[in-house]
């Protein structure tokens, strides 16, 4: 079956390429419209433009709509450490190691295979454009990190909880270990991040990047070689954003290979890095939540042996 195409018209001097389409293609994500502008799928006047080309007026928009690749995420019955669970979502205390999301290289096993087999109700979003690519996960951590994250029961609770995060009314404090202490006691990292263009699986500080914005506090610096334990609180959520502004200040996390030293002096096969405190207002009662977890064994023993 050939892909569908549309033929639009923008209507709308100046404005940007990727928000056109945004207001024109129900169900989709900015993201997602981006990306079918980088893949060759949009053409203004024949020809492939940028995301944030701006229109002159009166230009003849082709969209081709590529066939939605079939999923198929199979529920499997994987422990969690469930903190708090009812209708609308649940928090998650995710162990170091669990990745978030299906995808190569990590087909089963996943977060999500595992919210599924615990709430069946999450299937009824597999076809949902605008919830597919989520699946109830409100937020992300990395593999290697552990600690809190909060999931969605139905599409209501998730749009309302991503609001939230876009909103940046969530609270989100990590606690990790440096492998430099920090020259001062506070401090706030404000410096923007954007795709690495020498290595475009890593992030870096980029003048061209989106704003990030990190505060940190040392809470202990009694460790051997100058490392010290910080509470670190996000304003905004960008990829990777506490390991690539601690690197970028000189402190790297203890155990991070791709941003810290490849070489590690302590034995630790994740990052240092956990999701220490979580708070956001129910999508349902408005309620402010907030929860805690406390630092694994394994990180404390990290902690202890480096005294």
């Amino acid at each position: 079956m050939p892909e569908p195409t549309l033929t639009l018209c923008a209507d709308e001097p100046g404005q940007r390429l990727d928000k056109f389409l945004l207001g024109r293609l129900p169900g989709y994500s900015r993201a997602q419209a981006q990306a079918l502008i980088r893949s060759g799928c949009v053409l203004v006047d024949g020809v492939a433009r940028k995301t944030g080309y701006k229109f002159k007026g009166g230009e003849k928009v082709q969209v081709r709509i590529p066939a939605r690749e079939e999923r198929s995420v199979e529920p499997e019955d994987i422990p969690l450490d469930i903190v708090y669970e009812d209708a609308q979502l649940a928090v998650i205390n995710k162990a170091a190691g669990m990745v978030a999301h299906p995808g190569p290289g990590n087909e089963s096993g996943t977060l999500v295979n595992a919210l599924l087999a615990r709430y069946p109700e999450l299937a009824d979003m597999i076809d949902d454009p605008q919830a597919q690519d989520r699946l109830g996960i409100v937020h992300r951590l990395d593999r290697g990190t552990s600690g809190l994250l909060v999931a969605a029961r139905d599409k209501p609770s998730l749009l309302a909880l991503m609001r939230q995060f876009q909103e940046r009314s969530v609270d989100k404090i990590y606690l990790a270990l440096l492998e430099q202490r920090p020259k001062s006691n506070t401090g706030l990292i404000d410096a923007p991040i954007a795709r690495d263009p020498r290595q475009r699986k890593r992030m870096a500080v980029q003048r061209s990047g989106k704003p990030a914005q990190t505060e940190f506090e040392v809470l202990d610096d009694d460790f051997q070689g100058d490392r010290a334990l910080v509470r670190l609180k996000l304003l905004t959520g960008r990829t990777h954003q506490i390991r690539v502004h601690m690197a970028f200040i000189g402190c790297p996390l203890v155990g991070d290979t791709v941003y810290g030293r490849r070489k590690q002096r302590v034995r630790l096969k994740r990052q240092f890095l956990h999701a220490h405190e979580l708070a956001f207002e129910h999508p349902t009662t408005g309620e402010r939540l907030a929860f805690v977890s406390e630092l694994p064994v394994g990180l404390r023993s990290v902690m202890e042996k480096l005294r």
